[in-house]
């Protein structure tokens, strides 16, 4: 028998309407799974219901049956939620190790797993140097929070002020400058 809390952490992984799911989608009964894994429609009715936990033999012969690999059972189900809280965000200077970075940035969502975007604060101290020109395979979405900015993508340069925003393929190379007085900051968005 299953302790209370390793039964609330395996129900966690909804593993049992997973697998019915994909039984469904491939309009199969009960009866057919049972004859393809060699178990009995109502031990696959518990699994599927959540009242019986299959063992690692017997999800392997489920997940051949469907064509899945095994950690399709194990991913977490669910809404993907994190709160970072201002207080536990780390500003790491850009470039690294040095005392006049071109910026500073804070990730806004590190705690997040297997995220599909990076987003960022981006300060730009007063007096910083223009940044170093670089790319990278994705898209970048960029929105001045505050100050001017000289963004540059692929050798145009484009001059934003608070409220502006640039979106472009960050394969091409490009660099960011600070322009004005005052606090300069930015939302920076890209995906992964």
């Amino acid at each position: 028998m299953l302790s209370e809390t390793l039964t609330s952490e395996l129900e966690r992984y909804r593993i049992g309407p997973r697998i019915r799911t994909l039984r469904l989608k491939k309009k199969m009964g009960l009866v057919q799974l049972g004859e393809h894994t060699g178990m009995s429609p109502a031990m696959l009715s518990k699994i599927e219901r959540g009242q019986l936990f299959p063992t690692l033999p017997t999800l392997t012969r489920i997940a051949l049956v469907f064509g899945v690999e095994l950690n399709h059972f194990f991913s977490r189900s669910g809404p993907r939620v994190a709160v970072t809280r201002q207080s536990e965000r780390l500003k790491l200077p850009i470039p690294a190790n040095t005392s006049d970075p071109s910026y500073l940035f804070e990730s806004l969502n590190f705690p997040l797993t297997d995220r599909k975007m990076e987003a960022f604060i981006a300060e730009f101290p007063a007096g910083s140097p223009e940044s170093e020109p670089h790319q990278h395979d994705s898209e970048e979405v960029l929105y001045v929070l505050a100050g001017r900015l000289a963004v540059t993508v692929d050798g145009e340069e484009y001059l934003l002020n608070a409220g502006d925003s640039i979106s472009f393929d960050s394969c091409m190379p490009h660099w960011y400058r600070r322009t004005g007085n005052g606090p300069c900051t930015a939302l920076v968005v890209t995906v992964v």
